[in-house]
């Protein structure tokens, strides 16, 4: 009987100890891993995306940690065929391979595929910028409203990156961007199991706490402000350093910059429990129930 490969992703929200599980279960089945966490992508973030220690990622072979620069150029799409690729030479070593991350956008794409978006043109992108600088995202809203009702009614319209990619997709191809979205999945040759970590939400919280306060003193500020003239580029929009450029000026003093950083660590945590949520494969454990995660696994190979 051929023996079918198994991918077991381990997802939860920032903080909930997916590493430290993720390094058990890969001594235990001795195997790689591969990072579903699109922050720990660039090399320049590194205090702030909590990426695994220099002597965790020695132990324990990683792959898509820092392997990019915040200048590069990065999607969904590409991550989708580097990861199905790389999996595809791994699995000719390993009968097992764990992908571990909180960005549910890319631990989807590899398990379920996403739909074939086209590459972005850089004159067509750079001319929609100075439209937003311009204009504004209200502009953006109006478009979609008028070409693409469906992805209007769809969207989060409060996501400025998303409304402004569907505008981009709309005018570089002529088609509603709503188009190019089938949500079939597609077949994978290796089996998949879905194994989802959480805490008790105040646990959680004493938690995302505790490791900001660790961020800091392991240096955060320094990192950011070496980050600060590039706070323009996308992969620095997020939580740790905006609310640290902010401070740089002046519209927060330190301290409530910091409490900025817990609590909207604290609304991403939330908004990856509901992704997860949406999906009914997930098998849902404590981070320390480790033997019973690897009865799961050992199950799924049987």
């Amino acid at each position: 009987m051929n023996f079918c490969p198994l991918l077991v992703v381990i997802a939860g929200p920032t903080a909930v100890g997916k590493t430290k599980a993720t390094i058990q279960l890969a001594q235990q089945f001795h195997t790689v891993v591969i990072s579903a966490d699109s922050r720990q992508f660039y090399k320049e973030m590194n205090i702030g995306t909590a990426v695994p220690t220099i002597e965790e990622r020695k132990n324990i072979p990683h792959y898509f940690i820092q392997h990019l620069s915040i200048h590069d150029y990065y999607n969904v799409s590409r991550y989708e065929n580097d990861v199905l690729s790389l999996l595809s030479e791994l699995f000719t070593a390993y009968k097992i391979v764990l992908m571990v991350g909180g960005s549910g956008l890319y631990i989807d794409a590899v398990c379920k595929g996403i739909d074939d978006m086209p590459d972005y043109d850089p004159e067509l992108r750079q001319s929609l910028i100075e439209e937003l600088q311009n204009k504004g995202i209200e502009w953006f809203r109006a478009f979609l409203q008028k070409y693409d009702p469906v992805t209007y009614q769809q969207i989060d319209l409060k996501n400025k990156n998303r409304v402004f990619r569907a505008v981009e997709v709309c005018i570089q191809t002529g088609k509603p961007y709503s188009s190019f979205l089938h949500n079939k999945p597609k077949k994978r040759p290796f089996n998949i199991l879905k194994i989802a970590l959480n805490r008790d939400r105040q646990e959680l919280y004493e938690m995302i706490n505790l490791r900001v306060d660790n961020m800091m003193q392991q240096g955060l500020l320094s990192e950011a402000y070496e980050l600060y003239p590039f706070k323009h580029l996308v992969p620095l929009k997020t939580v740790g350093y905006k609310e640290l450029f902010d401070h740089f000026e002046g519209l927060y003093n330190y301290e409530q910059a910091i409490e900025l950083i817990k609590r909207n660590t604290r609304h991403y945590a939330r908004k990856q429990l509901t992704w997860l949520r949406r999906d009914n494969e997930y098998l849902w454990f404590h981070p320390n129930q480790i033997v019973e995660i690897i009865r799961a696994i050992e199950q799924q190979l049987t």
